[in-house]
């Protein structure tokens, strides 16, 4: 079995957010692949399927946590000890400003880089977890992060958003077999990036 989380805060009030980018993946993942009922369990909103890959079929669990986004670490590390799954074998979709909006990229390890809820779970489950870093992007000076995360998509990012997460689920075979460098290739295969500005070309690293 895989992990499959997605960070974000709960209630309506948070849910078209840029920062519940990671709630949106973990949707889209659950309707591609038709994964079971949503249930609470784990501190989570959890759902559970199956992925197809060349192999066969990986289980897998879905998670929302309904901790808060600085608090995820313990819905995820609770289920993680439940079912003895190593962090090799959880993927965290989040969101990420030092990434131009649409932009995806895989990670492994290293440090939570300003993002709480990466910080929350580095301290339950060690850093070795796997990142599925969805970008939106910086809004340019420090004082305006808190305000751009916790502000909703608009209109105009709709059409790249969308095509993001359609991705997201529809590569998800590739990361279900481990190949996290295919999978993040052939996401942004099928759902390129928007332009933008050579300042946010500096920061997409």
């Amino acid at each position: 079995m895989i992990i499959l989380a997605g960070l974000g805060n709960p209630g309506p009030r948070y849910q078209n957010n840029r920062h519940n980018i990671g709630f949106m993946a973990v949707d889209a993942i659950a309707r591609r692949w038709k994964f079971g009922p949503e249930r609470a369990k784990f501190q989570s909103v959890i759902s559970e399927g199956e992925i197809d890959t060349p192999a066969g079929a990986v289980r897998a669990l879905l998670m929302k946590p309904q901790t808060y986004m600085n608090e995820s670490g313990r819905a995820v590390g609770e289920a993680a000890r439940f079912y003895k799954i190593p962090p090799s074998q959880i993927i965290v979709f989040h969101d990420e400003i030092d990434l131009a909006p649409g932009r995806f990229r895989m990670k492994t390890g290293g440090g939570a880089a300003g993002q709480n809820g990466v910080r929350s779970l580095i301290s339950h489950l060690g850093a070795d977890f796997r990142r599925a870093r969805l970008g939106i992007g910086h809004p340019g000076e420090s004082h305006l992060v808190m305000p751009h995360v916790l502000g909703d998509f608009h209109k105009a990012e709709q059409p790249w958003l969308e095509a993001l997460l359609n991705a997201v689920a529809d590569a998800l075979p590739f990361a279900a077999a481990g190949d996290d460098e295919r999978y993040q290739g052939e996401v942004m295969r099928l759902a390129p990036a928007p332009k933008f500005s050579p300042r946010q070309a500096a920061r997409d690293v």
